[in-house]
C-alpha cells in the first residue's frame, strides 16, 4: 500500500506473525499484527477452509473479548494482538488483520492457525 504525504510516496507495511501456528488442543496462543505507521483501528477476521470471512473484532482503543478470543490494540505502538484461549479444533482457520490509517484500509499477511492433537505425528510422518 502506498501512502502519499506532501507529494512523497511512502510504503506502509503490515505484517502478521506467526505465519503458521500449530496449537495443541486446549493450549493458549496469540497472533500479532504490526504496522509501520500509527494506526487508527484494527479489524480481525477468521476464514474457515472454503468459507466466508467472519468478522471477529473491530477496535479503535479498548480490548475486546468474545468467548475464548480476545483482542487488544495499541494505536501509538502500531500493533494488535489476537489471543486464543483453550484452543479447540473449530479454531483451525486462517486469521487476517486489517489496519486503518487515516482513510486507508490495508490488509496484512494472514496466519494459518491449526488446532491439532499433537500427541499424534503430523500427516506423512512416522512415529518412532
Amino acid at each position: 500500500m502506498m501512502l502519499m504525504k506532501d507529494g512523497v510516496e511512502a510504503q506502509m507495511k503490515v505484517e502478521q506473525s506467526p505465519g503458521v501456528l500449530i496449537l495443541q488442543e486446549g493450549s493458549n496462543s496469540s497472533l500479532m499484527c504490526n504496522c509501520s505507521t500509527i494506526i487508527t483501528s484494527v479489524q480481525w477476521f477468521q476464514q474457515n477452509p472454503g468459507g466466508p470471512l467472519i468478522a471477529l473484532f473491530y477496535m479503535t482503543s479498548k480490548p475486546q473479548e468474545k468467548g475464548r478470543l480476545k483482542s487488544t490494540i495499541s494505536t501509538k505502538d502500531r500493533y494488535s494482538h489476537l489471543y486464543i484461549r483453550d484452543s479447540q479444533p473449530g479454531d483451525s482457520a486462517t486469521y487476517f488483520c486489517a489496519v486503518k490509517h487515516s482513510a486507508l484500509l490495508t490488509p496484512a499477511a494472514c496466519t494459518e492457525t491449526r488446532a491439532e492433537d499433537l500427541t499424534q505425528p503430523p500427516e506423512g510422518e512416522q512415529g518412532p
